[in-house]
Parts: structure tokens; sequence; C-alpha cells
């Protein structure tokens, strides 16, 4: 087994926009990517009181990215999430090659 290089950013900072927040909570969302590692399997964050724990993080190229993948992400469709990814990070353009770190996340059962 590989290990995972050193976080370049808290676990607290993984998800931090309300919708995604909101989707979390209820289900929906149970992934998120960034540019950097935020998070190891086994960590536990918080979202408004509510337990989650990181399942699973690996690597993944933007262009293997599925319809799946951007539902669990708490997007309908794949296209959805690239026009909302590139909104949000001005002169950002789509690379396919592009490598992502995928956090897979559950959240915590009392």
């Amino acid at each position: 087994m590989n290990a995972l290089p050193e976080k370049t950013c808290s676990i607290d900072k993984l998800i931090r926009h309300p919708k995604l927040i909101a989707s979390a909570l209820a289900g929906h969302k149970t992934q998120q990517r960034r540019d950097g590692l935020y998070a190891y399997p086994g960590e536990r964050f918080f979202l408004e009181g509510i337990e989650f724990e990181i399942i699973g993080v690996d690597r993944q190229r933007l262009g293997d990215m599925t319809d799946a993948d951007a539902d669990a992400e708490g997007y309908p469709d794949l296209a959805s999430y690239k026009t909302v990814i590139l909104s949000m990070h001005a002169g950002m353009q789509w690379n396919e090659d592009g490598l992502v770190w995928v956090h897979r996340f559950s959240r915590r059962l009392e």
C-alpha cells in the first residue's frame, strides 16, 4: 500500500460552501475533489454538529470523472459540475489530464 503524502490543507476546509454542506447533511454529497490533500482515511470532521468520516482518498484525472462522480459531489451531472467549478475559479480551464484528490466520506452513525 502506498503512503499518502503530507496534507496540503486542514480537514475543516474540505467542504465550505453552504449548498454543499446542505447536500452532505442530506446524505446526497459523499465526495469532495480538491487539488490538494485535505484528509486521510479514518479522519473525522463535523458539519453543523454532524460527524463525518473520510472513508477513502485517491487521485483521479478530471477526464475520468463521470456523471455518477458529479452526482456524488452534489451536482446533477458532469456538465453542471464543470460549469460551477469553472465559474468559481476565475481563469481556470478544464484540463482532462489534471489530477485531483478525491475525498470520499460518510456520515457517522451514533
